[in-house]
């Protein structure tokens, strides 16, 4: 599996499976059109876009750039990296019926043809081997810091998220996906939640 330095936007959680499969990253899900009505999420996007870069691959329907652009207009473009799907006519395994325009999604796509998509992109590549410069913060170190399985860890995280400026629904995954793609574990340890 490929690791990506960069946060990796995509429109639905069918499009974060696929991709998760083959890739190591931050992989965040605009909820689709969601994301033009969604404040919070398109502040974690520009924060995300500012410690690790983004990429956006959405799929190649009329939908798909609608929030492409969105987001172009939303985040600065120095930050942005493009990731484009082919234009492959058909439909995906768990629908019964292809899409308006008849294409296939991110979801629909297969493997190989997402990497080369990244590459293309630019993405980073990391050597696996190494470890990353802003991994490691684990769930036991939510733990430890009462964010996590602990009493009062829910109103813990809340007051984390509201002092990271986070959007507070961000689930304890989501979370650790975040806080290990803006800070280091160390940063994370020397928090007072």
């Amino acid at each position: 599996m490929e690791r990506i330095k960069e946060v990796i936007v995509v429109e639905g959680r069918y499009d974060k499976n696929a991709l998760s499969q083959v890739v190591d990253a931050v992989i965040i899900e605009t909820g689709g059109f969601g994301i033009f009505n969604d404040r919070e999420k398109r502040s974690l996007l520009k924060k995300l876009a500012e410690s690790r870069g983004l990429i956006i691959m959405t799929d190649s329907d009329g939908a798909g750039f609608m929030i492409r652009n969105h987001l172009k207009s939303c985040i600065a473009p120095e930050l942005i990296k493009h990731a484009y799907i082919p234009d492959i006519h058909g439909k995906e395994r768990r629908k019964t019926a292809p899409s308006r325009e008849g294409k296939l999604g991110v979801e629909g796509m297969k493997p190989q043809v997402l990497l080369e998509a990244l590459r293309r992109s630019g993405a980073t590549f990391e050597d696996p081997a190494q470890p990353g410069d802003r991994a490691g913060i684990s769930k036991a170190d939510l733990y430890k810091k009462g964010l996590l399985g602990g009493e009062n860890s829910g109103a813990r995280r809340k007051e984390l998220l509201k002092k990271l400026e986070l959007p507070e629904r961000l689930s304890s995954q989501g979370l650790l996906d975040v806080l290990n793609a803006i800070m280091s574990r160390e940063e994370f340890m020397e928090l007072q939640p």
